[in-house]
């Protein structure tokens, strides 16, 4: 009976990691669409949200159903709680990507972006789908080092916001408000994002520690 449910944890556990993966993937296009002003791919990031969700639901219930199933303790309970915690984390960075893909086509076929602007939001792209991607990692392989190492990649993004902030709020910026308007909720999508994949990997060192790393996460998408 427990090897059953060890079976079962392992495979919670893979379906959190292909909702990191799916959830990277939204990104990385929702980034594309942002900088290429290409529509197909928006129109694909906001169809596939669905999909997430259902992921989501779909996590949560084989987590419910392991609760019930035996009471777990230790380890095992850790691990189905961190579990619907992580679910709904990746869940967010999914809605994230979503907001990212609608803004890409609300402006279409006129870019969102100014050109001054364009290499951050490539850079907090790249930073956002390689954390997802680590986290991914991190589910499978319950890597602690790999885990607390994400925490660097998320300071890279905080920089990368505090720089994008900066020159949004200069008075020279010559772009108009509406630009400056865009450009910061759209920052904020990136560094929100980062911080849920960050939110995954600390709930993985909870599993394996028991020991939760003291961290404030602002419960707004």
């Amino acid at each position: 009976m427990r090897e059953a449910y060890h079976v079962e944890l392992g495979q919670l556990a893979e379906e959190l990691a292909n909702m990191c993966s799916m959830s990277a993937t939204a990104m990385e296009l929702a980034t594309r669409a942002l900088l290429d002003t290409d529509l197909g791919l928006a129109e694909q990031v906001i169809g596939d949200d669905a999909k997430i969700d259902d992921a989501r639901s779909s996590c949560e219930e084989h987590a419910y159903a392991l609760l019930a199933l035996q009471a777990p303790v230790a380890t095992d309970l850790r691990t189905v709680l961190a579990a619907i915690h992580a679910a709904e984390s990746l869940e967010r960075m999914g809605d994230l990507a979503l907001h990212v893909a609608k803004a890409a086509r609300r402006r279409h076929p006129n870019p969102v972006l100014p050109e001054q602007i364009r290499p951050q939001f490539s850079e907090m792209g790249r930073v956002a789908v390689e954390l997802a991607r680590d986290a991914e990692q991190v589910i499978l392989n319950k890597d602690i080092d790999q885990a607390r190492s994400l925490e660097e990649a998320d300071d890279e993004m905080d920089d990368l916001h505090r720089r994008l902030f900066s020159v949004i709020m200069d008075k020279d910026w010559p772009h108009g408000v509406a630009a400056a308007v865009d450009a910061t909720l759209l920052g904020r999508f990136y560094e929100r994002y980062a911080d849920h994949a960050v939110s995954v990997a600390k709930r993985v060192v909870f599993v394996v520690t028991g020991r939760m790393p003291g961290y404030a996460e602002d419960e707004d998408v």
